[in-house]
């Protein structure tokens, strides 16, 4: 992959969490961390799909960055971890696969030739699984990370250092 376009997908998945991000009226300072959250997050899916990862799993990865990095940057700013991880992840949505099942579900509700039949069957059925997939996968990883650190919140564990040192 060239690096360039790598980096270029970064830019833009930060940019699309942005435009989340001042969709959604988050707060002005919030901003340069969602677009950076957003890339990296962004990117972090992209090279696991490169190096030969499903697209789940690749999702996966990409939302359980993004869910963990989210709670340092709610502690650094003082927001809520929901502040930095919705924003960030919603460009990850796979659009693609939801566009093409229902595109499939317009055919099959019309007249198919019997000999197409199974494949448009088959592919809509598949695309829709996928959009599934990557949405629970999506949801999955930025759950995770909060509910580990769920009982102890960034703050009590940087106290409970300071008192131990």
């Amino acid at each position: 992959m060239d690096l360039l376009l790598f980096f270029e997908k970064g830019i833009w998945f930060g940019l699309a969490a942005i435009g989340f991000a001042i969709l959604f009226n988050v707060p002005v300072r919030t901003l340069k961390l969602i677009f950076i959250i957003g890339a990296i997050g962004g990117l972090t899916k992209t090279l696991c799909l490169f190096i030969g990862i499903n697209v789940i799993l690749s999702s996966f990865a990409g939302s359980v960055f993004i869910g963990t990095i989210s709670i340092f940057a709610a502690h650094t700013l003082h927001a809520p971890p929901m502040v930095f991880a919705i924003p960030s992840v919603i460009p990850m949505v796979p659009g693609v696969f939801a566009y093409r099942m229902m595109l499939g579900l317009m055919q099959l509700s019309g007249k198919v030739p019997e000999n197409m039949f199974n494949q448009v069957l088959s592919n809509t059925i598949s695309n829709g699984l996928n959009a599934t997939f990557i949405l629970l996968s999506l949801a999955l990883g930025v759950a995770v990370p909060f509910l580990i650190t769920r009982k102890e919140t960034i703050k009590r564990i940087n106290q409970n250092n300071k008192k131990n040192v």
